[in-house]
């Protein structure tokens, strides 16, 4: 891949293609390692994997630059289903190796494959049959033979200009650390209904929330054997702009809607039945769907509410002024 080539002749050019260097060459970095990603990345996902499935965690370390991108990608695992947190190697030496058990495996991180405050974690690893994998830019190194499995970052020059501060090296860490991630998401079936359970909080939790949890209980609903008069008694006191029509098994079989009255006014409107008026098959939804899924399902039919259905009865009505107040949309 090339680098930049732009003409410095003002401070806002030499920067420009400063950055613009720096990021093709972390992209390439990048490329390289995707291309040259074999069997030893999948028996890294199959260890991690056999780990979870035994009840064990994912121990992550690593010192320096390499401990924050650690941090980051044990973050990113317990997110997505792989339990996992990070240890400090010096921390780990005073009395934190009591957190890493036989059951657990360890994912270390050192690009020089050198670290000394590695060391104490290495042999407690091989003292006590943990499985530890590495990533690294030396398979050759400390770190790289201690290992059971050896992630090479493919890495040999860093993007600063001296070639000193981990650059390219933990760009490209982070993203292998990302696909381990991934790939572990992939081999777990992990769902978005999972991924809602980590993330209650701020703009992403309220796009993973159920329509359970904001649907109105208390629902506006008629029998189809009922005048007109009640269920346009039952709109105005629900203010949901809709009835839902049951037969005497309790199922919902239609809905009225304010726009149902307005298509269907004649004098004799007050006559008629529930059954008579309402629109057949209604768009329902189940608690257990996302509200996200829902409010799609609603701007595709054109309409603002939502009968929530359970085994053909009702429970509850989800209102898109409900998803609005909640952050959905």
């Amino acid at each position: 891949m090339k680098t930049a080539n732009v003409t410095a002749n003002t401070p806002a050019d030499f920067d420009i293609q400063n950055g613009k260097d720096v990021l093709l060459k972390e992209a390439a970095c990048l490329e390289n390692l995707a291309q040259n990603l074999g069997e030893t990345f999948t028996n890294a996902v199959s260890l991690l994997l056999k780990t979870t499935q035994n009840k064990g965690r994912v121990i992550v370390t690593g010192m320096g630059k390499s401990g924050h991108i650690g941090a980051k990608i044990a973050a990113t695992l317990a997110s997505t289903g792989t339990p996992s947190f990070a240890v400090h190697p010096g921390e780990a030496s005073h009395g934190d190796l009591g957190m890493i058990t036989p059951d657990d495996a360890v994912l270390a991180f050192s690009h020089s494959g050198e670290t000394k405050e590695l060391g104490d974690i290495l042999a407690h690893c091989a003292r006590f049959n943990v499985p530890l994998i590495a990533i690294t830019g030396k398979s050759a190194s400390t770190l790289g033979q201690a290992a059971d499995i050896c992630l090479v970052n493919g890495v040999t020059q860093e993007a600063c200009p001296i070639n000193l501060a981990p650059t390219s090296s933990t760009t490209a860490t982070l993203a292998l650390g990302d696909a381990l991630a991934v790939a572990l998401m992939h081999r777990q079936g992990f769902k978005p209904e999972d991924f809602a359970n980590f993330h209650p909080g701020g703009k992403l939790g309220s796009k993973l929330l159920h329509v359970a949890e904001l649907m109105n209980k208390d629902l506006p609903q008629v029998q189809e054997n009922s005048p007109m008069s009640d269920a346009v008694l039952e709109i105005s006191q629900k203010r949901l702009g809709v009835v839902g029509v049951v037969n005497t098994e309790g199922q919902l079989t239609g809905v009225i809607t304010d726009g149902d009255l307005r298509r269907h006014m004649s004098d004799d409107i007050l006559s008629r039945t529930a059954g008579d008026v309402m629109t057949k098959s209604p768009k329902v939804i189940a608690p257990t769907i996302l509200a996200s899924k829902a409010v799609h399902l609603m701007q595709e039919n054109k309409i603002t509410a939502l009968f929530v259905v359970d085994e053909g009865q009702p429970v509850g009505v989800l209102h898109i002024h409900d998803c609005l107040q909640a952050g959905v949309i």
